[in-house]
């Protein structure tokens, strides 16, 4: 599957089917000329582990109507 990879590994398979002279740079303008693009993978970032505790919001019906009122 060629949607994944990039033009380091596109000009890897190239070069093992026989197109030596081939280059990353080329591979990558070509690729740019064609419209294609690699896929990346995402970072995980919004996943939450599941050992983690979710802490309570215990201010949550509280009306903060002073200064430091949260804080004593």
């Amino acid at each position: 599957m060629l949607g994944s990879r990039g033009a380091r590994q596109i000009r890897d398979r190239l070069r093992r089917r026989g197109y030596p002279k081939i280059n990353r740079k080329r591979v990558a303008r070509l690729m740019r000329q064609m419209g294609i693009s690699s896929v990346a993978p995402r970072p995980n970032t919004s996943k939450p582990h599941p050992g983690h505790k979710i802490y309570p919001y215990l201010l949550r019906n509280v009306k903060i109507d002073r200064v430091n009122q949260v804080w004593s």
